[in-house]
């Protein structure tokens, strides 16, 4: 077998491994809330850095899209990714570790949902804006891997993927946010379904 061969291998087997010790009581809990967002008709705002950014951009058109139902309310769902004007300007006019945190300030109101994701767990602009949020009286849900970091231990539901590989924690982070689209997708359909 070929070195290159059975590094695809090794890596697949990590990442088997990890999907079965994913936090599946952490991920329903922000199934839940995020649910609970669309019955209270609560926004749902998102962030990261690097490949997480585009994992937040991914799960706010995911979130917006595939959770809608013909005739009712939509989950409103918005990436503080998405704005690359406003994202610049508060970069160069203050500071990186603020882009967020002034997008918080602007946008969430006290329970709107905010999503933090960081690989590491430690990136300080999302690690500010997950704290103000919480002040603001949102709910915060974080997605990080490693053991945490610092935002696990800040957020009001922690998922945490048990992994020390950036590439599969980010690969995993994609698969929770297909995961837990889906499952607020079902939880949307079904209580359709009993209002009808």
């Amino acid at each position: 077998m070929s070195a290159g061969m059975q590094s695809l291998r090794q890596y697949a087997v990590e990442l088997q491994e990890t999907l079965g010790a994913l936090p599946l009581s952490a991920v329903d809990r922000a199934v839940t809330r995020l649910f609970t967002a669309w019955c209270d008709r609560n926004q749902v705002f998102i962030m990261g850095n690097g490949g997480s950014a585009a994992t937040a951009l991914h799960m706010a058109a995911d979130l917006s899209k595939n959770t809608a139902v013909p005739g009712f309310p939509r989950l409103r769902a918005v990436s503080f990714n998405d704005n690359m004007a406003l994202f610049s300007a508060l970069g160069n006019d203050t500071a990186y570790d603020l882009v967020f945190r002034e997008q918080v300030l602007t946008y969430v109101d006290a329970n709107d949902v905010v999503v933090a994701i960081s690989a590491s767990g430690n990136s300080s602009n999302v690690l500010k804006a997950a704290a103000t949020a919480r002040e603001l009286g949102a709910t915060t849900i974080g997605m990080s891997g490693y053991y945490g970091g610092k935002l696990a231990e800040m957020v009001d539901i922690p998922i945490v993927v048990p992994n020390h590989s950036i590439e599969q924690i980010e690969d995993l982070h994609m698969m929770l946010e297909h995961m837990i689209t889906a499952s607020v997708r079902a939880a949307i359909q079904y209580a359709v379904k009993r209002a009808a």
